[in-house]
């Protein structure tokens, strides 16, 4: 067993570090500030290959894995949340579901666009009472004249409205079908809809605590049509499509949660050195050092859970549970360190310009995006077979 990374992966680790320091963490109080989408960050992003890392170089792609791509959202992470969910879900949400239930015709069209950062796409896949809870979508897709009438609404879509979204997947009801128990049940699929479609529209976008910088929208449809090829996977297996895609998407998670509680600690530990109280630094005292030994140990924690499942994934094993694991484990890691960050900053930990700050405010939508803390609980029981 050997927990230490090769040559490559730390390659690419020590090069997003350095990018993140260098390109990202100057303007990240800015955009934060000013809710502004951080384009010119992306667009260099893009052209290092990040948002191709795990996707074959047919496709555009980098010809790397899934791991890779959790490393360099580690490393983003601890400088900028918005940057790295950007990140995450134009990867694991927005391209991983056309490459991986794409027909080849759909992938030719739209992989190496998203591949190579020039265009962003999203998954809408929440509703007012559907999210956690499929079975409550309420967006119908109906066919006439060859075409998807898709009509209904969507919550909470990151990447849904940029300049450069192009495509949205969307969830929706096409159908009834008989369940396990013999009773009718809404079959839902997935559709893609190009964001140019008559009748769709990201609406204003939300004014959220945190993650100011990434483009989150609702978004509704009304009579928009898309052809009927436009269908993605299996009719009626939209939903447990996108459930295996979310396995993947919670290492990711778990991965940019980690870096934030990372970040937390290097701030701190920066801090503890320099701020003076009663005539020595602030990190000479007990409370501060056992403050940020306890920081220190959530991340170490948080990093075993996502490399262990993420060794499980890349080994072709099941990884539902352990992926469960490392998005509860490194979530709240992420939340707790933020909160003692702010503790050892004091009153400069409550000015939202800084650092801990951000990750204060950014770090609670990681025990609720992506599956809640009590969803990740739920399978982890589950799995204990209770």
């Amino acid at each position: 067993m050997n927990l230490e990374l090769d040559e490559d992966y730390q390659a690419l680790s020590d090069t997003v570090r350095e990018f993140a320091d260098e390109v990202v963490a100057p303007v990240s109080a800015h955009h934060d500030e000013t809710h502004t989408f951080p384009y010119e960050v992306i667009r260099q992003m893009g052209e290092m290959g990040l948002f191709g890392l795990p996707f074959p170089e047919e496709h555009g792609g980098m010809g790397g894995d899934y791991f890779a791509l959790a490393l360099a959202l580690e490393q983003l992470g601890r400088v900028d949340q918005s940057v790295a969910i950007t990140l995450e879900a134009g990867v694991s949400l927005g391209a991983m579901p056309v490459y991986r239930f794409g027909t080849q015709a759909q992938k030719e069209q739209w992989l190496p666009q998203l591949t190579s950062g020039q265009a962003l796409a999203a998954f809408g896949l929440t509703e007012p009472g559907a999210g956690s809870d499929a079975g409550g979508t309420r967006t119908t897709a109906r066919l006439e004249d060859g075409h998807w009438v898709i009509n209904g609404s969507k919550e909470f879509i990151t990447n849904s409205g940029t300049d450069i979204t192009r495509l949205v997947t969307v969830t929706a009801v096409t159908g009834q079908r008989e369940g396990r128990d013999g009773q009718m049940k809404p079959e839902i699929s997935t559709i893609l809809v190009p964001t140019d479609t008559p009748g769709f529209r990201a609406e204003k976008a939300y004014n959220k605590v945190g993650w100011n910088a990434s483009d989150t929208h609702p978004l509704s449809f009304q009579d928009a049509r898309v052809p009927e090829e436009n269908l993605l996977g299996e009719r009626g297996r939209g939903y447990a499509n996108f459930l295996s895609i979310l396995d993947e998407g919670r290492i990711a998670i778990a991965a940019l949660a980690t870096g934030a509680a990372q970040g937390c600690v290097e701030a701190s530990v920066r801090y503890a050195k320099e701020r003076q109280a009663f005539g020595r630094n602030i990190g000479s005292y007990q409370a501060i050092q056992f403050k940020i030994a306890r920081m220190q140990t959530r991340v170490h924690t948080a990093r075993l859970a996502y490399y262990a499942a993420a060794a499980k994934m890349l080994a072709g094993q099941p990884f539902k549970t352990e992926a469960a694991i490392a998005k509860l484990v490194a979530g709240e890691a992420a939340m707790d360190n933020a909160r003692d960050a702010t503790q050892v900053f004091g009153g400069y930990g409550f000015v939202n310009e800084s650092l801990v700050a951000r990750h204060y405010r950014d770090s609670k939508i990681l025990e609720i995006g992506e599956g809640t803390t009590e969803v990740q609980l739920m399978l982890i029981a589950r799995d204990l077979g209770l």
